[in-house]
């Protein structure tokens, strides 16, 4: 069955809900009875020090991981495991602290395989591009060329992204995931390994996804001026467990997050 409509939430109404989520592999425990929420319309960082559990708790929201204990609320609707399908189809989309691109594909091929859960032709009807599934393609191909325009990368848009630098190559990725129409969109460390140019382009994407589209993100981020800039509220985790969850103000003060992450209060 799919997920509710995220229309029926009000902005500022919980969208998803981790509750007391356990993750362990082998004698490791990775996350510990986390419990936090994200509401719809915001910005959610999660942040810590390494192997703190961030992309972990990611895995787990969209189904990579089953904890072996606590359930996730998303649209609400509760589910003690999510498979990666389910969460896609139910408007939840991804992007990964290491580029996971089609190298040999355009950008405009990769952004385009974003739009495969909105495709419903079967495959009869898309290897014979002809009928309803040419009028189809026409459809999503008038999309993706919306994203390339919003993200501005026009001018790269039939480049294989092998091709293409670093910084480019996430803005890419972002498209993808916006192809999918998300209601969530989980963002694994979109500034890593950018210069500050870089790093000032995605921050105004991520803004303007969140304002032009309505988008809820949760981001993972370890450039502090970054979180604290772009984020309504953030989580800090340690070791696994949750040590913090308020605004960026409070929790920059917040003596546990010093000590545990932050070294000097900023």
């Amino acid at each position: 069955m799919r997920a509710p409509a995220a229309s029926d939430i009000a902005a500022g109404e919980v969208l998803l809900s981790v509750e007391d989520v356990t993750l362990s592999f082998g004698g490791v425990v990775a996350l510990r009875d986390v419990s936090f929420d994200i509401k719809k319309g915001e910005i959610r960082a999660i942040i810590g020090p390494n192997g703190a559990g961030k992309t972990s708790m990611l895995n787990v929201i969209n189904g990579f991981y089953q904890p072996q204990k606590g359930s996730i609320s998303f649209k609400g609707e509760t589910r003690t495991k999510m498979r990666p399908y389910d969460a896609a189809d139910g408007g939840i989309a991804r992007t990964f602290q290491n580029v996971a691109l089609f190298k040999g594909m355009s950008a405009l091929d990769n952004i385009l395989a974003g739009r495969t859960l909105k495709m419903k032709r079967g495959w009869f009807w898309q290897m014979l591009r002809i009928g309803p599934a040419l009028t189809e393609e026409i459809e999503h191909r008038k999309r993706v060329e919306e994203i390339i325009d919003f993200l501005e990368i026009q001018a790269i848009r039939k480049v294989p992204v092998a091709r293409l630098p670093y910084g480019l190559q996430k803005r890419v990725e972002l498209g993808r995931a916006l192809a999918m129409e998300p209601d969530l969109l989980l963002l694994d460390e979109p500034m890593a390994g950018m210069n500050l140019e870089e790093k000032e382009d995605m921050s105004r994407f991520i803004i303007d996804v969140n304002d032009h589209y309505g988008t809820t993100i949760a981001l993972i981020e370890h450039d502090m001026g970054v979180v604290m800039d772009l984020s309504d509220r953030v989580v800090v985790l340690d070791h696994g467990v949750k040590i913090a969850d308020a605004t960026p103000d409070e929790v920059k003060k917040d003596q546990a997050v010093i000590d545990a992450y932050l070294g000097v209060a900023h």
